[in-house]
Order: C-alpha cells, then sequence, then structure tokens
C-alpha cells in the first residue's frame, strides 16, 4: 500500500499515512480539525537494461569498422 504525505493549511502539521489506492483522501487535521492537503513530491526514475543511452541507439551497418577486423 503506499504511503500518502499530508500538510494541514491551518497549524502547519504534516503527516505521512498508509492508505489503499480505494481509501479516500483525509480531509481533516486531526491536531487542530482544518483542512489537510496532500504533498505531492517528486520521484525518482532509474532506467536499467539497454536503450536508454545514446550509444545504444541502434547499430551501424558496417560493424566490422567499429571492431577493426576485416572480412
Amino acid at each position: 500500500m503506499p504511503t500518502y504525505q499530508y500538510a494541514c493549511t491551518e497549524c502547519g502539521a504534516q503527516m505521512e499515512v498508509v492508505q489503499s489506492f480505494s481509501d479516500d483522501a483525509l480531509t481533516v487535521c486531526p491536531e487542530c480539525e482544518g483542512r489537510l492537503r496532500k504533498v505531492y513530491s517528486a520521484v525518482g526514475i532509474v532506467f536499467k537494461g539497454s536503450g536508454f543511452y545514446r550509444t545504444d541507439s541502434g547499430k551501424t551497418s558496417n560493424s566490422s569498422s567499429l571492431t577493426g577486423s576485416s572480412t
């Protein structure tokens, strides 16, 4: 289950809550009963495998010239 971060617009309290995707978003601050909002942050992405770099995009038709061998 994902963890969501909330911040209160009234008192500034911040909290992390583990919720299911189907659960409704929290709207009331448990500390001051003010309005809560979801806090969104950047997500880290890691690209693994081939095809993500400029040097991985396609092969030349004359691969023997790259390896130095003659056919």
